[in-house]
This record gives C-alpha cells, structure tokens and sequence, in this order.
C-alpha cells in the first residue's frame, strides 16, 4: 500500500520550506518503518522506489511546479529509472535522502536521488521523469519557460548520457 500518510507528512514539514532552485538539492531525513521490509528485515527493493516519492514531491512543491502544475493541468510521472543498491537499510534505520533535478532533454526532466545511512550512501537513483497533460508530454522547455527559468539544460553528466543511450536500445515492446 502506498505511504500516503508518510507523503503528507513529509508535504507537510516542508510546507514553509524556503523556495529551492531548480538544481539545488531537497534534504529530508525518514526511517525504515517495519512496513517497508522484506524477508530478510531490511528495506525492501520496491519499497526504496516508493520511498524515493517521499523526496521529489516536496522538492517539485518547493521549486514551486506543484502549483504550477496545477494550474496547468500538469501532472509528473516516472518515465524510467536506474537504481543501485549498495548498502542495507534495516529496520528502524535512520537515513537520509537527498534529492535533485540534473537536466533535462526534449522529452524528459533526469533527478538524481540518493539514501545516506551514517555517512555512506545506501542507494542511488536515476529518475527519468515526463510532465504529462491530457495531451501527452509537456516539453521540459516549455515547463522552463512556465516557469520563468532558462530554458537550455546544462549538459547532462556522460553516466546519465550514457544510460538514456543504452535504454534506446532496448527493444519496446519486449519480445
């Protein structure tokens, strides 16, 4: 089931949050509840993706496209992503996530997320991510426009380059 008290709770300690730009980084601190793991007690490898949700909607709110995509009609949906875990979280754990835009192409917005436990990253996501309306993908220059930022993307880093040449390659559907 999804978090959704875990979400508004998280919406709203941010709610008086300073304004972000739009690569700066959001920072929030969660906790491995038993609801989040597996056989094994620890958290779960879904479960990390549903989490990572905890980090980017107050990001989205604090660079303020929350209210734009209102009054938009815009919505954010996961278009891919690349996960690596490298360290356990076990129940209980404290971490922290850490959550930025890095750039965008003509299609979709790239965020980086990652999970901190002691000092050691945990986990780390590539987020491709698609502004929809009703009549499909919002160009992310378009969004930038909206709102009133420069709309040329820095130049993506070659491991995300990387990653969004190898997934063209992938055959869609599967066989």
């Amino acid at each position: 089931m999804y978090p959704y008290i875990r979400m508004y709770c998280e919406l709203w300690k941010f709610r008086n949050a300073p304004k972000l730009g739009l690569f700066d980084t959001h920072i929030s601190h969660h906790m491995c509840l038993p609801q989040d793991i597996d056989p094994w007690m620890e958290l779960n490898n879904g479960r990390t993706l549903t989490l990572y949700d905890l980090g980017r909607l107050p990001m989205a709110r604090r660079m303020g496209f929350e209210s734009l995509g209102k009054t938009q009609g815009w919505g954010m949906t996961v278009a891919g992503a690349s996960t690596r875990y490298r360290r356990r979280v076990r129940m209980f754990d404290r971490f922290e996530m850490r959550s930025r835009v890095i750039g965008w192409d003509a299609r979709f917005l790239y965020m980086d997320q990652s999970m901190w436990r002691a000092g050691e990253c945990t986990s780390q996501m590539l987020l491709r991510s698609a502004v929809a309306s009703k009549a499909g993908i919002v160009p992310p220059v378009q969004v930038m426009r909206a709102m009133g930022l420069p709309d040329v993307s820095p130049p993506l880093p070659a491991w995300v380059q990387a990653w969004i040449e190898a997934d063209a390659l992938r055959p869609w559907p599967p066989g």
